[in-house]
């Protein structure tokens, strides 16, 4: 009975359908086949609101190297992930680590620290990830820039990983792990 008056309420209503995000954006297949890459794309989905979000991740591990803070220096920015910037595609209006954006498709990229990660959203998806790739050009579509926390681990996690853990009202936060570092990027409803 529950599901029949559901079904017909979304019948009635289809805004209330939520529409899938675009697929995950790939680049230089040719050069470096999906199958063969070190550093493998994954991707989380999650609901903010009533938006649908998928966010899509290069996932680098360690191997015994020092990363945050090592190769990938803090202050510096970051394509926050390997191969193609990490990118989030929304079906509807979210804000991120305090940055309003529309429905559409962007880049993240961040500025690791100890303590806060600086969050840049950023329009433009066509750029290979490599931080030389941050033209003037890409920065000049920048959306904005947000803050995000930091702490430390006591276990540490060999291979990048996102997750998306639900907050409240309808938000989510994006959590980042890996070595001994956690990151959590707030996400909630956009207007």
């Amino acid at each position: 009975m529950l599901l029949t008056l559901l079904l017909t309420m979304l019948g009635s209503q289809p805004s209330l359908v939520l529409a899938e995000p675009a697929p995950c954006v790939t680049m230089n297949t040719a050069n470096l086949p999906l199958a063969t890459r070190k550093s493998p794309l994954d991707s989380i989905s999650f609901a903010v609101g009533n938006a649908q979000v998928r966010l899509c991740y290069g996932r680098p591990s360690a191997r015994g190297r020092t990363m945050l803070g090592g190769e990938i220096p803090w202050g510096k920015l970051w394509r926050t992930g390997a191969n193609e910037p990490t990118m989030i595609h929304t079906t509807g209006p979210i804000v991120i680590a305090g940055v309003a954006v529309p429905a559409g498709s962007y880049s993240i990229y961040t500025m690791p620290g100890q303590g806060t990660w600086h969050v840049i959203v950023n329009r433009s998806i066509t750029q290979w990830g490599h931080e030389s790739s941050y033209t003037a050009e890409v920065q000049k579509q920048e959306v904005g820039h947000g803050m995000a926390t930091s702490t430390a681990l006591e276990q540490p996690v060999e291979m990048l990983t996102f997750e998306a853990k639900p907050g409240v009202d309808g938000s989510a936060n994006l959590v980042l792990t890996w070595e001994k570092t956690s990151v959590t990027i707030p996400v909630i409803p956009g207007k």
